[in-house]
């Protein structure tokens, strides 16, 4: 099944002509089907973009999602259009009654000051306390990994000496795990982020259980099953050109930024990089889908009820 999307939102076009199957809103509703339904919190300062690199990953599964678009309610979205985000945001404080099979958070470009700096911060620690009685699972990306961690088990951020930035080589050290069906014994992802978090930091009594790792650049994957949580502190989802948009915007800018590691060919910025993690960004979504799916409850009231029964 196809991802139902707002039939206006500008992703449709990119993922159509990747071939990717979008559903539009009238042919939706005469499926007899419960979709699965998604929030993103998208916190990252290019909406647009980061919106068709997630609908892109999970318009590959083969059931029917709707994604709901979301944004912090008082903040002011600086690097979209004012009339992008009146179109197809929603506030969360306009949401908050709904339940929602799925919830991701995107990263930010704020991991330098510390959580209680940022002005959205108050709202967004409602946002993870939220879901746990309105949500059945999340998926936290980059900062918004940092941020839940923080919140939920008191984890710190340390500043790096320089930016991670590139694409390392991880390990999987958890092959039986469901999240990481499919995964070779070791894969690429890319990395861009001035802070990271410690396993020595980890909580011994959280449950948590560290999924994916890398030598160079340190945790990857957190499984929070307490917390019905995915906790990812670098980018899987990007794009080819992400990484390197990111290079030549900081130099265009003249900010101190090092050529991103094991990503340009021959280390020149004039060649196209190669994609070395776009089957593992699939499989990793496509098993946190599936899992949602065999889990979830077939009426959504009933998310929050069911968690709290199996707490008990």
């Amino acid at each position: 099944m196809p991802i139902k999307i707002p039939n206006d939102l500008p992703a449709r076009a990119t993922l159509e002509a990747e071939g990717v199957m979008v559903m539009r809103e009238a042919d939706a509703v005469r499926q007899d089907i419960r979709p699965l339904h998604i929030a993103l919190l998208n916190l990252m300062p290019n909406k647009i973009k980061t919106e068709t690199q997630i609908a892109r990953l999970l318009g590959s599964t083969p059931l029917q999602l709707e994604l709901t678009l979301v944004k912090m309610t008082n903040h002011v979205a600086r690097n979209t259009p004012n009339e992008h985000i009146l179109s197809f945001y929603r506030n969360w404080a306009d949401v908050r009654q709904e339940k929602f099979d799925g919830l991701i958070v995107t990263g930010a470009p704020i991991e330098t000051m510390p959580f209680e700096k940022v002005t959205y911060w108050d709202e967004l620690r409602r946002i993870f306390d939220w879901s746990q009685t309105h949500v059945h699972a999340s998926f936290n990306i980059c900062w918004g990994a940092q941020a839940a961690v923080h919140h939920f088990h008191g984890m710190p951020k340390y500043q790096l000496p320089e930016k991670a930035f590139g694409v390392y080589r991880h390990r999987n050290l958890a092959p039986a795990s469901p999240y990481l069906r499919g995964f070779s014994d070791d894969f690429s992802i890319p990395v861009s982020r001035w802070t990271e978090v410690r396993r020595d930091d980890i909580p011994q009594d959280s449950g948590m259980k560290v999924l994916m790792e890398a030598d160079d650049v340190g945790l990857c994957l957190l499984d929070d099953p307490e917390h019905r949580a995915l906790h990812m502190f670098n980018h899987v989802e990007y794009d080819s050109n992400s990484l390197a948009d990111e290079y030549f915007r900081d130099r265009a800018a003249n900010k101190p930024i090092a050529m991103p590691r094991n990503y340009f060919p021959k280390d020149d910025p004039t060649q196209k990089p190669d994609n070395r993690w776009r089957s593992h960004a699939h499989l990793l979504f496509g098993n946190w889908i599936n899992q949602l799916y065999q889990t979830t409850p077939f009426d959504i009231a009933e998310i929050g009820k069911a968690e709290r029964a199996v707490a008990a």
